[in-house]
């Protein structure tokens, strides 16, 4: 395997890289390189860093702005996401944004009950009140861990137009209603302790698609949304069934069935935004760099994992960019375990060998580096590449939180912000108020 060149590849990436300096012409790169395609992924190296959330959120109101952006993609729950979106078009009775996020009630609440998509949800509600009903911009959800809540919201749904399709569905979804939980559920439905609900799931699935156009004409003109809201919560409830009960099963790699659910509610959304506006619509997706960048760049394809980066390149091609971001130290908000509280954690110096640390010998610590201006392969070898979700571990943080990437090709572009610091909970903890000090606190060596 080829060795890089660190001092030439440092000098290929001076020359290449572009400032932030806080100017607001900073981000006119990655506009015009955005201009004209259809689906924009916006990463993150962390599920708990300030400036990352931040940074996106003025890329995406510039593109919406500027762009005419139809719609956002976030890594949250179809039900809870799609809640701030009638609050944003003035369709619930949400008073506040920070109510709109009332839905995100488990771990982890940070990642979208924050201090930035608080005032970003109040902004995107200005906006549309602002503009005509072709000009608005939507906000929806990709994940698929709302088994249970999607069930409910399905039987909302046709409660409200067709009360005896209401009864079947609850009746078919009364299979999941004696576990409760959805890892317990998959758990005995794959060791054969209970009944496998696939076929109750599927069968409700294909009942509403086959009556799409009766249920539409029960609803009026709104209720293309609201049957559109519907359908994807039962494709919800039937992949999470396979995603729950997958999980128990040795052969079933349950990161792909979540990334090719993600993806095919990014292209429904998409059919259906451009049927709305008789134009082809435009999306913006934030999700974590491990999602968002390809993975046949990186450790995941020896393990046989695809994920949306990868899947979105090979469908749409050129009408996708993929943007990563990467830090080099900082602070972050994460746990140190699952269900743990939010923390404000010290995020080490990333390791020698990462692009974290070949990025920090860089002339300019922020800068925005499009792959397209650099020599072919500058950064085609592999290099290490850190990953930090809800949880943290430095304790372990090689085995924890770093994979090898060829970043060239695992991103278009990527903004690179040296120091970062930690994202702010709504629902403040005490650890969080007490921010972890370095680990050479107090003598700095």
């Amino acid at each position: 395997m080829p060795r890089i060149d660190a001092q030439r590849t440092l000098e290929q990436v001076n020359a290449a890289s572009l400032p932030l300096a806080g100017n607001d012409t900073d981000l006119d790169p990655l506009l015009r390189k955005a201009a004209g395609r259809s689906v924009i992924l916006l990463g993150e190296a962390s599920h708990g860093t300030h400036d990352f959330y931040s940074m996106r959120a003025d890329i995406t109101r510039r593109l919406i702005e500027e762009q005419g952006l139809d719609g956002i993609v976030i890594e949250g729950d179809w039900p809870d996401v799609y809640r701030i979106n009638r609050f944003i078009r003035d369709e619930d009775g949400d008073t506040s944004a920070r109510a709109a996020l009332g839905d995100f009630e488990r771990f982890p609440l940070w990642m979208w009950r924050n201090t930035v998509i608080e005032p970003f949800i109040d902004w995107l509600r200005d906006w549309n009140r602002a503009h005509a009903p072709e000009e608005q911009v939507g906000i929806y959800g990709m994940d698929l861990y709302s088994m249970y809540r999607s069930a409910d919201a399905v039987i909302a749904y046709l409660e409200q137009v067709d009360p005896a399709a209401a009864q079947r569905a609850r009746e078919r979804y009364a299979c999941l209603d004696q576990h409760g939980d959805p890892q317990r559920y998959g758990y005995q439905a794959a060791m054969g302790l209970s009944e496998s609900c696939q076929k109750a799931a599927i069968e409700q699935l294909l009942e509403m698609l086959q009556a799409h156009n009766q249920l539409l004409q029960r609803n009026g003109l709104r209720g293309e949304d609201e049957l559109f809201y519907a359908e994807r919560n039962a494709r919800v409830v039937h992949h999470a069934e396979a995603y729950y009960r997958g999980m128990f099963f040795a052969g079933v790699n349950t990161w792909n069935l979540r990334d090719r659910h993600m993806v095919d509610t990014l292209l429904d959304l998409r059919h259906h935004l451009t049927q709305q506006r008789d134009r082809r619509a435009r999306i913006a997706v934030w999700a974590h760099n491990s999602h968002l960048g390809d993975a046949r760049a990186t450790d995941a394809a020896l393990h046989e994992e695809v994920n949306v980066g990868q899947l979105v390149r090979e469908k749409l091609g050129d009408d996708a960019l993929l943007l990563g971001f990467t830090t080099y130290k900082g602070h972050v908000t994460a746990a140190t375990d699952w269900d743990r509280p939010a923390e404000h954690r010290w995020v080490r110096p990333a390791l020698d060998g990462s692009i974290e640390a070949l990025f920090h010998r860089a002339e300019r610590k922020r800068f925005y580096l499009d792959m397209a201006s650099l020599p072919p392969e500058t950064l085609g070898h592999p290099l290490l590449e850190r990953a930090i979700g809800v949880i943290y571990r430095p304790e372990t943080e090689r085995q924890s939180h770093y994979f090898r990437t060829r970043l060239q090709h695992q991103f278009d572009a990527v903004i690179h912000l040296d120091e970062t610091t930690a994202l702010e909970p709504l629902d403040m903890t005490e650890g969080w108020q007490e921010r972890e000090p370095p680990e050479t606190w107090p003598y700095g060596i």
